[in-house]
């Protein structure tokens, strides 16, 4: 049983129930000077709260008969009082049944909008395959907005032959106009992504791109990540909460690039290069993780949130963030949107696909450093195949 069907039972339920209740108050009652006729008026408009029109008039009808049995129980016949009762259940029950009508519409036409709106809003934030080159990756996105999908925060990714390009963000301000900044900031990224540029270049180019649509007061702190080969990743932050490293054999660290301004303020950014082996893992967050706060204030700890990151799988450890998100913030409401992605370092399904140098694809420097000696081999066998062919023509 769906919610919607389960409130319309329960509708109906307490509409059947008022109108037995007061039959048998009906019954009970003596004094012929005191009637409950216009109280089955009540039953059509519980129902009209939560049922179609049709079966609220069905209400109002058989509140309307009841109230004529009624009078002819207590013999009330032939008084004027009589049909005012019986006009003023009519008008009543000819009410509800419009108020049940005109609700049905809005319902309608509101879950249409909310449809569009959710495709909409899905079409801001792209699925990240759980499968990436020689990554496994993960994400989640909980809104802090009632009845809504995503709001400033954002993470996208992008994949070439040379390099592997992840972005996690967050637009400053709230609702639709938030929405519509994340969008232009993941075009931003894709555009310089694209462009082949590195990744200190990306940042930069992103930023001045995004100052034509930002205006004085608008900005998105980020962080960038490129892997380029399987054995160093490249992040840039522009003033966003700093990552967590999980390494496969030790303590988790937070990742301390040099900052940068955010996104739409700064025009020059500095990168970093890591070591990154296999079986590590790196968090990118927003600060609705690093600033979710209990009911003294006080923010959740996040390196102690390392176990979590490193003892499950990438889809396990970000449901334990966020279960312990939940549990440290007040009813387990969030006052601001969490984006959260977590990547780990992991040979690619059916074995690797690195070259010898670790690079993800071979470059265009190993194509041609093997290049010539490939030739040769070539030149060797076309030799070989004519001479045997001579040989074979003698």
């Amino acid at each position: 049983m769906t919610p919607e069907e389960g409130r319309r039972l329960v509708g109906a339920t307490l509409a059947t129930l008022w109108l037995v209740a007061f039959i048998v108050a009906d019954v009970a009652v003596t004094n012929p000077n005191l009637s409950l006729a216009p109280l089955f008026a009540i039953a059509p408009l519980i129902a009209c709260a939560v049922l179609p029109a049709g079966p609220t008039a069905v209400f109002g009808v058989a509140a309307l008969l009841l109230a004529a049995w009624s009078n002819q129980w207590n013999d009330a016949w032939g008084t004027p009082q009589v049909w005012v009762r019986l006009v003023d259940i009519f008008l009543v029950s000819a009410a509800a049944v419009m108020v049940a009508w005109v609700r049905v519409r809005r319902e309608r036409q509101l879950a249409r909008v909310a449809r569009i709106a959710e495709v909409a809003q899905r079409t801001v934030l792209p699925l990240i395959p759980r499968r990436v080159g020689p990554l496994t990756a993960g994400t989640r996105y909980l809104s802090a907005a009632e009845d809504t999908l995503v709001g400033g925060d954002l993470y996208d990714w992008f994949r070439s032959d040379r390099r592997i390009c992840f972005v996690v963000g967050d637009v400053r301000g709230k609702g639709v106009g938030a929405v519509e900044q994340a969008a232009r900031v993941i075009r931003a990224f894709r555009q310089s992504a694209a462009a082949g540029a590195d990744l200190a270049a990306m940042a930069a180019q992103m930023s001045d791109y995004l100052m034509q649509f930002f205006d004085d007061e608008e900005f998105a702190t980020a962080v960038l990540v490129q892997i380029t080969n399987s054995t160093r990743l490249t992040l840039v932050n522009c003033g966003h909460p700093a990552p967590i490293f999980i390494p496969s054999d030790g303590d988790a660290t937070f990742v301390l690039p040099p900052v940068g301004l955010p996104l739409g303020l700064g025009s020059s950014y500095e990168s970093m290069s890591m070591p990154w082996t296999v079986g590590d893992r790196l968090l990118l967050y927003t600060d609705g993780l690093s600033e979710a706060r209990d009911e003294r204030g006080e923010y959740l700890p996040l390196l102690p949130l390392a176990p979590l990151l490193r003892e499950s799988s990438v889809e396990d450890a970000l449901d334990g963030i966020l279960a312990k998100v939940r549990e440290h913030v007040p009813d387990g409401q969030l006052t601001d949107d969490l984006a959260a992605l977590l990547l780990e370092n992991a040979l690619p399904e059916g074995g690797s696909q690195t070259d010898h140098h670790g690079s993800l694809v071979a470059s265009a420097d190993t194509v041609q450093h093997h290049l010539p000696t490939a030739l040769e081999h070539l030149r060797g066998q076309q030799d070989g195949d004519a001479a045997r062919s001579s040989v074979r023509a003698e």
